[in-house]
């Protein structure tokens, strides 16, 4: 069972917020009866009207994407830019991307058609780790690393502590290679890390999801999650919140 407004926004017609404003609006009908609540839960045998047509219901599919960079991590932009799901156009599925890489950070990117998959592994609660290597302007200090390590303020509070490995520096450049790995999920978290010990990111990539990596993809590649990885996906994220409940 699941709640009508997450039906109607899986099989494409709108957004949550929307399909919740279609409902109160009284333009969906459950078994041709008009429903204007909520709350209510459908099974897959429901018949769901939405503006006196019928809606089909989307098989759940999932993809791990290798985001270039200057890709925006949206379903679309006001601006016209390139969006990941352009990578999907073949796609007749309404897949949105759980999470987001910034603008200029490469690497992986889960995306879905299904709503709870997606809020189960973006909460907070689940803590899955999600590895970047970053290229630094400057070497950073061991005892600067330390910081990251054990958590450092930022303006929106102090990060959780982080695992993180000095791969290699270049003394001539004045550059590192910096890998770090974060269960937060806040905007532009790992640059604004870098920044607080006073080193900037010039490039950025996530290399790792939890135990998911890019193996096999190049920029702009995606591939199909296997049913087996979803469900370790969906038991990582469980395991997590247990732990932290």
């Amino acid at each position: 069972m699941e709640r009508l407004q997450k039906v109607i926004a899986r099989a494409g017609i709108a957004s949550r917020r929307k399909s919740e404003e279609l409902i109160k609006e009284g333009k969906v009908k459950v078994n041709g009866k008009v429903v204007t609540e909520l709350g209510l839960k459908v099974s897959p045998s429901d018949r769901v009207e939405v503006n006196e047509v019928q809606i089909e219901k989307e098989e759940p599919v999932y993809f791990v994407l290798y985001k270039p960079r200057g890709v925006i991590s949206s379903v679309s932009d006001d601006k016209g830019r390139k969006v990941v799901t352009d990578y999907f156009s073949h796609y007749k599925e309404r897949i949105f991307p759980v999470g987001r890489l910034d603008y200029d950070t490469s690497g992986l990117l889960i995306l879905t058609n299904d709503g709870e998959f997606a809020n189960l592994l973006m909460h907070p609660k689940n803590e899955i780790d999600k590895v970047y290597v970053a290229k630094t302007k400057g070497i950073p200090l061991r005892e600067n690393l330390r910081k990251l390590q054990r958590g450092i303020q930022l303006e929106d509070g102090k990060t959780a502590p982080a695992k993180v490995k000095l791969l290699s520096a270049d003394n001539k450049k004045q550059t590192a290679i910096v890998e770090i790995a974060i269960h937060e999920g806040r905007n532009r978290q790992v640059r604004r890390m870098f920044e607080a010990i006073g080193n900037e990111v010039l490039k950025l990539k996530r290399e790792r999801y939890g135990f998911l990596t890019l193996s096999g993809l190049k920029a702009g590649e995606a591939r199909e999650l296997t049913p087996h990885e979803v469900k370790q996906l969906r038991a990582l994220a469980m395991d997590q919140s247990k732990k932290n409940s």
